[in-house]
């Protein structure tokens, strides 16, 4: 362990099957398998599928990371897997096989968090937070996970013990917003890039569409803050959109896709980025990770770039193999537990699909 220790961590919350392998910030592997074309024709994921995907990938997966990282499995130093949040029944084909693991090899398991795991990319090496901004003690990193299952802003006093929530989404989470509205539109499942793409032909100011919670009581003030200062609500902006394209219905007329998607992502990547960046200065946080599936949407991208940069803070957007869901952040988030002297889980630890983003390790 010289070089910080060798961790296998194991990922399945949702769609995507992930194994990643780290030595303490340096990344050997990171292995994905995603089921996500068995979800399209139903228009979402559908769990059972999910689950069931998850047993038939979980292997090869996990043999295709070893090789990629050329390792052996009894040279790993520590297991890792999420144990929440996340779909149920996909957590606990991942939760199961890593027992499995641990039992067979007789390596420590740490079950950590999937959220804090989203923030850990910032520990490794050339994908992340620079120097010593991840982990570090003065409260000073933020991150924004933006993705089908949750919209949150999060301070990460201590990354291995001290994570704070900070906003979150009331209802739909953006990337479940982009889902239903693409379903709208009449646009392909997934509904991100769906409408990313649909959104370059269109005007972004074709139609006022509300931008919930950022206003009046709601907000508040820095010295007396409202009860959802930092936080988000879709489902206003959705059925606003829905009611867009049932006027053009009615009258006859085509709807004007394009301008209706570029109108829907501005809003949703305004009220994100504005809160994002107001939490980030009145809570002394100067670098903000953005990660999630969602973090590859351009407009999302270029707007926090740009108000991160009026504000003096610090943006780190890791590649997207490492912002959607994968093994890699999972073993890098038991890396730093271990380093930092943290006990392994006791083996009797479940699947919690409604697990705290403030609790870091079961």
């Amino acid at each position: 362990m010289t070089d910080g220790p060798l961790v296998l961590g194991i990922e399945s919350s949702c769609d995507e099957t992930g194994v990643g392998v780290v030595r303490g910030r340096t990344l050997l592997a990171n292995t994905v398998s995603s089921s996500m074309a068995e979800h399209v024709r139903f228009g979402g994921v559908i769990p059972e599928i999910a689950s069931r995907a998850h047993l038939d990938a979980l292997v090869p997966t996990l043999r295709a990371a070893l090789d990629e990282a050329g390792v052996r499995l009894r040279d790993v130093d520590a297991l890792a897997v999420t144990s929440g949040p996340g779909l149920a029944g996909a957590l606990m084909v991942g939760v199961a096989a890593a027992k499995a693991l641990a039992v067979a090899t007789g390596k420590p398991l740490y079950a950590v968090n999937h959220l804090v795991a989203h923030v850990s990319v910032g520990l490794l090496e050339d994908t992340g937070v620079p120097g010593p901004a991840a982990g570090r003690a003065d409260g000073g990193l933020g991150a924004l996970l933006v993705s089908g299952g949750h919209t949150e802003i999060l301070a990460v006093e201590d990354l291995a013990r001290d994570v704070r929530l900070l906003g979150a989404t009331l209802d739909d989470a953006a990337g479940e917003a982009y889902d239903k509205v693409a379903r709208v539109l009449g646009l392909d499942y997934p509904g991100g890039p769906a409408i990313d793409a649909a959104a370059r032909e269109g005007d972004p100011a074709a139609f006022r569409l509300p931008r919930g919670l950022s206003a009046g009581k709601y907000m508040g003030s820095a010295e007396r803050p409202g009860p959802h200062r930092y936080d988000f609500s879709f489902s206003g902006l959705k059925t606003a959109v829905a009611r867009v394209v049932e006027d053009f219905e009615a009258r006859g007329e085509p709807v004007p896709v394009a301008d209706v998607a570029a109108s829907f992502q501005e809003a949703v990547a305004d009220v994100i980025t504005r809160k994002a960046v107001l939490a980030c200065t009145e809570q002394g946080l100067d670098t903000l990770l953005l990660g999630g599936g969602v973090a590859a949407n351009s407009r999302l991208r270029a707007l926090t770039a740009e108000r991160c940069a009026e504000h003096g803070i610090e943006l780190v957007v890791p590649e997207l193999s490492l912002c959607t869901d994968n093994g890699a952040m999972v073993a890098a988030l038991a890396a730093r537990v271990v380093a930092e002297g943290g006990q392994p889980s006791d083996l009797g630890f479940p699947a919690d699909s409604s697990l705290p983003v403030t609790t870091v390790t079961v």
